[in-house]
């Protein structure tokens, strides 16, 4: 199980191989039953040379979160830029930014613990993200409505709102169903609505 790493984490193998064995042990034990100890024989050191890195386990997991959120920004990126249909690639984003991330969590007995921690221990890193996935997802909905030649003022709705559509449709489905697939249904269904109002022939259905 592999955390990519970001440029600050790249520049010290010891923090991204403790980043790599804390989050296999968060998802094997959870969250609140992992103990440093853990995560150090995870990550083949000792426990002194883990609290060089590290101060605690809730350092630990900012670090992946932001790690892992990062890394997301940076798929989100690759697939809007890919080729194919605007609903294509909005789809490939959702799935390579946000349902691989739920596939993982929810394939652990701790999913549910490990994503309740975010609120607590992460909650700026995840606003944070959400504010930047936005505005890409605003950007490439602009773009495609120029493209397109759809008049986004006069229907009175704006890039933004659709951006903001998408991803709050999707955080409520994360918060009715832990079910990645029913996630990505819902996913296609909502792009569906932004493939509608920028007058495209609806392919989300089709990915």
């Amino acid at each position: 199980m592999k955390v990519a790493a970001t440029k600050v984490e790249n520049a010290d193998p010891k923090r991204l191989r403790v980043l790599e064995g804390a989050l296999k042990v968060f998802l094997a034990y959870g969250f609140a039953r992992t103990t440093m100890d853990d995560i150090a024989r995870a990550a083949d050191m000792s426990r002194p040379a883990l609290y060089l890195l590290f101060r605690n386990k809730s350092e630990i997991y900012r670090a992946i979160a932001a790690t892992m959120l990062e890394d997301s920004l940076v798929k989100a990126d690759r697939a809007l830029a890919s080729q194919g249909a605007f609903g294509e690639r909005l789809m490939k984003m959702v799935d390579d930014c946000l349902i691989a991330m739920m596939r993982m969590i929810a394939a652990s007995p701790h999913g549910a613990e490990i994503v309740e921690m975010k609120g607590s221990l992460a909650g700026d890193l995840a606003a944070d993200w959400r504010h930047r996935l936005a505005a890409r997802l605003t950007l490439a909905i602009d773009e495609e409505a120029a493209r397109n030649g759809a008049g986004l003022q006069s229907s009175g709705v704006s890039a933004k709102a659709l951006a903001d559509m998408l991803l709050d449709g999707l955080q409520g489905m994360k918060a009715r169903t832990p079910d990645p697939d029913c996630q990505r249904r819902g996913a296609q269904a909502l792009v569906a609505i932004v493939e509608i109002v920028l007058g495209l022939s609806g392919t989300a259905h089709r990915s």
